[in-house]
């Protein structure tokens, strides 16, 4: 199998995390896979000082 094989195939993008991603690559004509993935916060602690932030 050579590198440009798959080149004549329609383009499928996972996106994984940022929302404007997707939105600008379906505008270009792509099919678009969003993945709901957020890292993980660390522990309690951490997750109720980035909750402050959030606010």
């Amino acid at each position: 199998m050579t590198l440009d094989a798959g080149l004549d195939q329609p383009l499928r993008v996972v996106n994984v995390g940022l929302e404007l991603f997707a939105e600008q690559i379906e505008a270009q004509g792509a099919a678009v896979d969003r993945v709901d993935w957020r890292p993980p916060a660390g522990g309690p602690d951490i997750a109720s000082l980035l909750a402050r932030l959030e606010d």
